[in-house]
């Protein structure tokens, strides 16, 4: 894929259920929060295990996700510090600068485009959580996958999991 995702633009609402309407808004306030200029893919992942049940069901087992959003938190209270004034950059996409109008990382808008794809090819009118999270493990390169690796998810069983549903 290249040149700009088209999914964040401003019709995004209108192609996501109303709890990753939520999820969005909730990693948003967290990247604004963080001091971040962006959402990047860590924010959406945090947003998305945090209020989204069935995101959460996916995992093995509750404790996984627990040692997820443990990660995360840590994160945002200072060990992810040298990610803090950075921008996510996969290679997939050339990099945004922080006060970028649409407010994305490109692996963050790119996820978010694979999501509105998946949930396009398995029927459904809107993408929803677990088509995000499908997304964000399958990006190598993504922050999301390396806050999952280090909170000891295999991101291709978790990926197992996702299309075993």
């Amino acid at each position: 894929m290249t040149g700009t995702p088209a999914a964040v633009g401003a019709d995004l609402d209108a192609r996501i259920t109303v709890e990753l309407a939520s999820v969005v808004s909730g990693a948003r306030r967290r990247a604004h929060r963080d001091g971040d200029g962006q959402i990047d893919t860590a924010h959406l992942l945090h947003s998305l295990i945090e209020s989204d049940p069935e995101v959460r069901s996916v995992f093995a087992d509750s404790g996984q996700a627990a040692r997820v959003l443990g990660y995360l938190v840590q994160r945002s209270i200072g060990y992810g510090l040298r990610w803090q004034g950075t921008v996510e950059d996969s290679g997939a996409l050339p990099v945004l600068t922080p006060g970028a109008p649409n407010g994305w990382s490109p692996p963050a808008a790119l996820a978010m485009d694979r999501a509105l794809a998946r949930a396009g090819r398995r029927g459904a009118g809107l993408a929803a959580g677990v088509d995000l999270l499908a997304a964000l493990a399958a990006d190598p390169e993504c922050r999301a996958l390396e806050v999952l690796s280090r909170a000891g998810v295999d991101a291709a069983e978790l990926t197992r999991r996702i299309e075993g549903r």
